[in-house]
């Protein structure tokens, strides 16, 4: 296990390096100067122009820029923002990943566990109503975008006159204040965790396994609990995996919905100031986050079934 753990790691240096070297090229070489709007209403001087390209190394090739910025990245600096005095990309992440990540987690336990839930009812319910319910729940919301879930919401809560029990705003960032956005923004993922679970447990329901344990005696919770959800939840733990690494970066439309000022709200405010630095830096810090909860999907498979090997 722990070979397979640093060789996964090792994989990780060409996809970091590859990743960012994209993102990097398209935020720098696109057209659209940084600079536009730090003057007022006037345009910048020419002196002013050239000290700040000089103070971003704007001036250097691309290559170069970007040969810089992975020097940088090595010594754990994810560059300056472009406004509020170079404040480093890395501390404002420090103060704003905590609640990027309390919202994520809401939304993976959300899913989960509505998600798990609904689709093993769903899946030994085969074509009850049931079934048909989760389904077409299902589709419904996987037909509706985030951003109409998340105003319609908002739209509801105030129309009930609930907001002083179920705020819809979460500039704070608490537990009970992000509970309401979590579950909006894990609300398309339950649809698919559903699907998904239902899927394969109806198709392992089928397996001999299960044939071989039912006519042993086993009792059904046993031969479903024991048996056929740990091998069914292989790709949906997969799913999981994948989307927690995507709500980290996802959650851009939801933070901005709810006024939450974490990661998602940060790449938006930069995409708005035209700030590279925080861009590019942010979204960085997102691929290896992404890759590390990949490789953690990927050592739970060893512990899901005991068939797979890591070797």
């Amino acid at each position: 296990m722990g070979k397979y753990i640093v060789r996964r790691l090792l994989q990780m240096i060409p996809v970091i390096i590859g990743a960012t070297f994209i993102l990097f090229a398209l935020v720098y070489a696109l057209p659209g100067d940084p600079w536009t709007g730090r003057c007022g209403e006037r345009p910048c001087s020419d002196a002013y122009i050239a000290k700040f390209k000089a103070d971003h190394n704007l001036d250097k090739p691309l290559l170069l820029q970007y040969l810089l910025y992975l020097w940088r990245l090595l010594h754990g600096d994810l560059g300056q923002s472009f406004r509020g005095g170079g404040t480093p990309v890395l501390s404002e992440l420090v103060v704003r990943y905590p609640t990027t990540l309390k919202l994520a987690l809401v939304a993976i336990c959300f899913e989960i566990v509505v998600g798990i839930v609904a689709g093993v009812l769903a899946g030994i319910n085969k074509g009850r109503f049931i079934d048909s319910l989760v389904t077409v729940a299902s589709l419904v919301i996987i037909s509706v975008p985030i951003f109409v879930i998340g105003t319609m919401t908002q739209f509801t809560i105030l129309r009930l006159g609930l907001s002083d029990y179920i705020p819809v705003t979460a500039s704070g960032g608490g537990w009970g204040a992000l509970i309401m956005p979590g579950i909006v923004l894990g609300s398309l993922s339950v649809a698919y965790v559903a699907r998904l679970t239902r899927t394969n447990l109806v198709e392992n329901l089928r397996a001999d396994y299960v044939r071989t344990a039912k006519a042993k005696g086993l009792q059904p919770v046993r031969v479903i609990g024991q048996h056929t959800l740990r091998n069914s939840l292989i790709p949906v733990i997969t799913y999981i995996g994948y989307d927690f690494g995507a709500l980290m970066g996802g959650a851009i439309v939801t933070e901005r919905i709810f006024n939450i000022h974490g990661i998602g709200f940060y790449i938006f405010t930069g995409i708005q100031q035209k700030d590279g630095s925080v861009v590019v830096g942010t979204v960085t810090c997102l691929v290896i986050v992404y890759l590390l909860a990949n490789l953690l999907v990927d050592v739970l498979y060893g512990v899901l079934d005991p068939r797979i090997s890591h070797e």
